[in-house]
Formats: C-alpha cells, sequence, structure tokens
C-alpha cells in the first residue's frame, strides 16, 4: 500500500521501457500525491486539434513515421482525404503542402505537457517529457527498465501474444523509442545521467518502484 503524500505541486516525468509496469507505477504515485496523471490523454488532445482519429494520433505518437509517409503521398497525389463513407480522416490543412502530421503531434504534445507543468502536481508518463523538462529544477525525472526476460513476459501477458511475437514487440519498441528521442531531442535515452532515478521493476515491482519515486519526491531539493 503506497501512502498519500501532501507536497507543494510535485512534477514527475517518468521514462520507461515497455514492460516495465509503468502505467501502475505512475497511477500509484499520482494517487498518492494526489496529481494529475498525464498519459493517454495526449493522444486524445492530438486526435482533436488535428481532426484525426485517436488510433492514427497513436500511430503518430512515440513510433516512426509510416503513417506521416502516407499523409505526405497522399498529398502529394492531390489526395486531400479517403473515400466518402470509410473510416479514413479529412488532413485539417489539405491545402498546406509543407504540413507535417508529426511534427505537428510532437508540438502539440510539448504544448500539452507544458501545460500540465504550468498548473503544476502531475506525473507525465513517456511523451519525451523527462527530455523536454530537463532544465525545469522543479520535475523529477524517472526511468523504469527491466531485464528482457521480464519485459517480455509483462507484454505476452498484457497484449495476449505469444513468447516470439512478445520478444519481438520489446526489441522493436526498444529501437523505434531509442530512434525516435534522438531524433526528436538529440539524447541516448539509456543514458543515466538524463534522469534523477533509474529503477529496475523486474526487481522492485511497480509497488517499489512507486515507493522509491515518492520518497525521492519528498526530498528533491
Amino acid at each position: 500500500m503506497v501512502a498519500t503524500y501532501h507536497l507543494r505541486m510535485p512534477l514527475v516525468a517518468i521514462s520507461r521501457e515497455i514492460g516495465t509496469g509503468a502505467a501502475e507505477v505512475a497511477e500509484q504515485v499520482a494517487r498518492a500525491l494526489g496529481a494529475d496523471l498525464v498519459d493517454r490523454r495526449i493522444i486524445d488532445e492530438i486526435a482533436r486539434r488535428l481532426q484525426i482519429p485517436r488510433e492514427e494520433a497513436q500511430a503518430l505518437d512515440e513510433s516512426p513515421p509510416r503513417f506521416l509517409e502516407r499523409l505526405l503521398s497522399a498529398l502529394a497525389q492531390g489526395n486531400t482525404g479517403y473515400a466518402e463513407g470509410s473510416s479514413g480522416w479529412m488532413p485539417p490543412y489539405p491545402d498546406d503542402p509543407a504540413f507535417d502530421a508529426r511534427r505537428a503531434s510532437l508540438r502539440i504534445t510539448e504544448e500539452v505537457m507544458k501545460e500540465a507543468v504550468r498548473t503544476g502536481n502531475v506525473v507525465i508518463v513517456g511523451r519525451g517529457a523527462a527530455y523536454l523538462l530537463r532544465d525545469d529544477p522543479r520535475v523529477l525525472r524517472a526511468f523504469l527498465r527491466g531485464s528482457r526476460e521480464a519485459r517480455a513476459a509483462a507484454v505476452m501477458k498484457s497484449l495476449q501474444l505469444d513468447a516470439k511475437a512478445a520478444e519481438r514487440r520489446v526489441k522493436e519498441s526498444d529501437v523505434n523509442w531509442g530512434a525516435y528521442l534522438r531524433d526528436v531531442y538529440h539524447v541516448d535515452w539509456r543514458d543515466p545521467s538524463n534522469y534523477d532515478l533509474v529503477l529496475d521493476t523486474s526487481r522492485l515491482g511497480a509497488d517499489g518502484a512507486a515507493q522509491v519515486i515518492l520518497s525521492a519526491v519528498r526530498h528533491l531539493r
């Protein structure tokens, strides 16, 4: 059981490898701090502001630009949307040949995170928050890691994949996420100097990791 803390506007940015239980850790930390949890709500905001389906916003988020490539190809061919009645969407800026969906997604993500931090008392999961907010002394930056075996087992369970598919998903996620952060923030996401804490959830578990983060928040200067 995680105790409840009463702190002045705590700000926590959690980065993570796939399969490390980051959602559970973040929920525990946010609940104990009485903080807002900023996670999948960013996807909803990207979808709302770009006027695209949530699944397309998800495809843009922290992933290779496959969707962007499809979009730019469609724009180059003068195709401003999918057929009427399909599950596709109409680009919000069909007459702008310079429209870059991935860049727009990143800008919205950063705007939402900065807006959240201005209100104070938030826990942000992923989205490069630890790097975007690295110069803000109020922010505690934590990185969740785990053994490849433990992460594959967690992914196999959560996504209902077989062992081979889960291992492939972990490997692909690591490569894609590392490339994303190198491209956007010019950082090595596994460099411990990027964080205040590096926690192995395959050893500590979600409860243990949450407790360490909460203890660090209390001692943050």
